[in-house]
């Protein structure tokens, strides 16, 4: 039997480990957290200092009779889960279970991290171990309790207050707070007009525009020009006054220096994979593990990328000389600047001992390694290893240049700018992105040669109408980014406060933008307004910060914990006597009921808000949100053109408990009804009768699947999008477009008995027909 037993977290990276590590090692994973509070109430007791009841996860159970099993026989024991406090108290959860059973009498237990899985790292941990670091367990078991005493506590209250199976979150609260305020930010927002006016101008055969920034003498600002007739007069004067050119009065020529971005941290790794790759944060943290934890390179299995939970910064000195070498070999030392580029960690509680994502070796260009990795881990990877290279480069120097055009002896001036690239540097390799920028990344203006006193050619004054526009809805990249400079969460909970607010749906994701639903408004409504310093952005990233002073030894966790219970619970308490339901679900409108004449109010009913009469049950009287409100009884809305196949009575639109549908005005003597969307074409053959072909269809829950337009005569359907090539291997009319966790994005045979796979090159999304 082995000798020395290591405990990592995944069986992937056990694998690989134990090929490290030798005949004298076994290595066995606990599959994630192996015990957590008992799911009831007293899991957490403030009357005795906080004391936790634990159990062992029932779907871990039998990972933690194997760790004991493997225990018994071997002299050592190694904690090696993850480098960061939830790996810390995986282990000490570990241990504690392990201890509890007696199994740990006489065997020296070591604590070891491995900040990348490649043989030196591994090797180079196991020879000088640790320690379980007390105060990360102590950190991370009152940031659990926090949470826990948050959600057992107040999600009954909103239950009783708003509606059953609600929760509220010591994080997810204020983030659900930033998308809520967003959008009525947006839905307040007042469009106003304005007018530029540009000149088109012609110099060394080049054309180029120049914007009105003077008129009359006068400074041009935004709202200078809000209407048509004002821009058009303006046009007709300055086309007059121009007469055919404008003089080059003013040439300003500088050069300015853009510097690399550091490399990648979790949050920044997750804003640029959303802004380049369109990737969610859920979905980069799950391709960033499996590089993390070793991939197959020609036989042989190694960790490609360092640790993706971190905030640190930080790259080793040896990953430093290493990636300047390459610039050299590959880009030209004059793009290694004199000394290697250090870069500040931004967070006050960065471990310094941890390093920057970056790829084990920079030397496996992307390129070399393509064919072993599937579409999602190369471009993830190609990102890292693109924007590690390019840290250490020498900065981009830019030409900039400004000029200025008048006419009427200066009284009116245009202003054109542009730059170019002197000095590409980093640039070669690597941009940041921008959030809701419609121009590419590398998007730079070029002017023609002029020289001051020069006249040039004016082809024509341009007005172009424009109106203000609200602040965009946070998409996953921003969203992560005003949640890092709030301070709410940490980098490693990103992901997770996302899925929960989408889970719990009070938000949902369309085109990429997140919105907030009828019930995560009120949610939101109902925490703002009486718990508004547990939902308050500095409360929240203070608290995290006392968190941070825990973990690093500078406060004790249980007068923490104190500080916030003792005024949690007070209000709680109150809050159950004094809020009203209706006060919570119910907003008071400036209108009466047609019926009787009782105010009207916005309720939240069960398909979401509505108007209704407040002296419901006496009155009935309702209508849907944003009726105008004429008629005392709203008719349902007719589908034109659109007759019931089975009465002919008028089909209209109608709202049910899973969104709205299509059904007969004759309900309840005809019940006909068929979906809101029509099924879409996807113009691939039906391979079973030959007859029909495959439709883009969505199950009740919101799924998407495909079958056949033969239904019911012809029952055939598939899960993934249908292709129209036939199986090569077993002649099947169609192919599927299958996508995996392990694979990425496949070309399958739909046939059970064909194994047959190959990689699919294309967007997944384009298989799937039109949206």
């Amino acid at each position: 039997m082995s000798k020395h037993l290591v405990i990592v977290e995944s069986p992937a990276k056990a694998k690989t480990i134990e090929k490290y590590l030798g005949k004298d090692f076994h290595v066995l994973a606990s599959y994630g957290h192996v015990r957590d509070l008992v799911p009831k109430e007293g899991a957490v007791d403030p009357e005795h200092d906080f004391a936790m009841k634990y159990e062992v996860i029932e779907r871990n159970q039998k990972h933690v009779l194997a760790i004991s099993k493997a225990l018994k026989a071997a002299d050592t024991l190694y904690l090696a889960t993850d480098p960061d406090r939830e790996g810390e108290a995986i282990s000490w959860h570990l241990y504690e279970l392990l201890n509890d059973k007696k199994l740990l009498k006489d065997k020296p237990v070591h604590r070891v991290v491995f900040h990348e899985i490649t043989k030196k790292a591994v090797t180079e941990a196991i020879a000088h171990p640790g320690k379980l670091a007390t105060n990360l367990i102590n950190a991370q078991q009152a940031r659990r309790a926090l949470d826990y005493l948050v959600g057992f506590n107040l999600s009954p209250l909103l239950w009783k207050k708003i509606r059953r199976g609600l929760s509220a979150g010591r994080v997810q609260s204020p983030a659900l707070r930033l998308i809520v305020e967003r959008e009525l930010e947006i839905e307040a927002f007042k469009s106003r007009e304005y007018w530029t006016l540009n000149a088109a101008l012609t110099a060394d055969e080049q054309h180029f525009k120049a914007k009105l920034i003077q008129f009359g003498g006068e400074k041009i600002s935004q709202f200078s020009i809000t209407d048509q007739d004002r821009a058009e007069q303006v046009r007709q004067v300055l086309i007059e006054a121009a007469d055919g050119q404008l003089l080059v009065t003013k040439l300003e020529k500088k050069q300015q220096k853009r510097h690399p971005a550091p490399p990648f941290i979790t949050s920044t790794l997750q804003q640029e994979a959303a802004r380049k790759l369109g990737f969610t944060t859920k979905r980069t943290m799950m391709v960033a593990q499996q590089l993390y934890e070793g991939i197959d390179i020609g036989g042989d299995t190694e960790g490609l990328i360092t640790y993706m939970r971190t905030d640190s910064v930080n790259l080793s000195e040896d990953a430093v000389q290493d990636i300047r070498a390459l610039i050299a070999e590959n880009y030209g030392a004059d793009n290694v600047p004199p000394e290697p580029r250090l870069f500040k960690t931004k967070s006050k509680n960065a471990q310094e001992a941890h390093e920057a994502i970056r790829p084990t070796s920079i030397r496996r260009l992307p390129a070399s390694i393509k064919n072993y990795l599937n579409a999602e881990q190369f471009k993830l990877y190609e990102l890292i290893w693109k924007r590690t290279i390019a840290c250490q480069m020498i900065h981009a120097t830019l030409n900039r240049i400004a000029v200025d055009l008048s006419c009427a002896a200066g009284q009116h001036v245009f202003r054109a700018t542009g730059s170019s690239i002197a000095i590409p540097g980093f640039m070669t390799v690597y941009l940041e992105g921008k959030d809701d920028s419609n121009e590419g990344d590398d998007k730079e203006s070029f002017l023609p040669t002029m020289q001051e006193g020069r006249p040039v050619p004016l082809n024509d004054v341009i007005a172009d109408q424009h109106f203000t526009e609200p602040p965009p809805r946070y998409g996953e990249a921003s969203l992560v980014k005003s949640l890092e400079e709030y301070g709410i969460g940490r980098p490693s909970t990103y992901s997770t406060i996302i899925s929960t607010l989408q889970n719990r749906e009070y938000v949902t994701l369309d085109t990429k933008r997140f919105y907030p639903t009828d019930v995560g408004r009120i949610v939101n409504r109902f925490l703002t307004e009486h718990f508004t310093k547990y939902v308050d952005y500095d409360f929240t990233a203070n608290l995290e910060d006392e968190l941070d002073a825990v973990s690093r030894g500078e406060k004790d966790w249980i007068p923490l914990m104190r500080a916030f219970w003792q005024p949690f619970t007070s209000l709680i308490t109150e809050k159950e006597g004094s809020v009203q339901r209706k006060d919570i679900t119910q907003e008071a409108i400036d209108e009466k009921c047609p019926d009787c004449a009782s105010p009207l109010s916005i309720r939240l009913g069960r398909n979401g808000r509505f108007i209704g009469c407040t002296q419901y049950p006496e009155c009935s009287y309702t209508r849907n949100l944003g009726d105008d409100g004429d008629s005392t009884e709203k008719a349902a809305e007719v589908v034109e053109g659109r007759v019931c196949p089975e009465c002919a009575s008028p089909l209209v639109l109608k709202a049910g408990k899973y969104g709205k549908f299509i059904g007969c005005s004759g309900y309840p003597k005809c019940r006909h009804i068929e979906p809101l969307e029509k099924p879409l074409d996807t113009h691939v053959e039906c391979p079973q009768c030959k007859t029909g072909s495959l439709l883009k269809r969505k199950s009740r829950n919101g799924k998407v699947f495909y079958s056949c337009s033969g239904y019911p005569k012809c029952s055939y359907a598939l899960w993934n999008a249908p292709l129209k090539e036939s199986c090569p291997t077993c002649e099947w009319p169609i192919l599927t477009v299958k996508v995996t966790k392990r694979n990425g994005a496949e070309k399958v045979c739909p046939q059970k008995d064909c194994k047959y796979a190959t990689p699919y090159e294309g967007d997944p999304a384009d298989a799937e027909g039109p949206k």
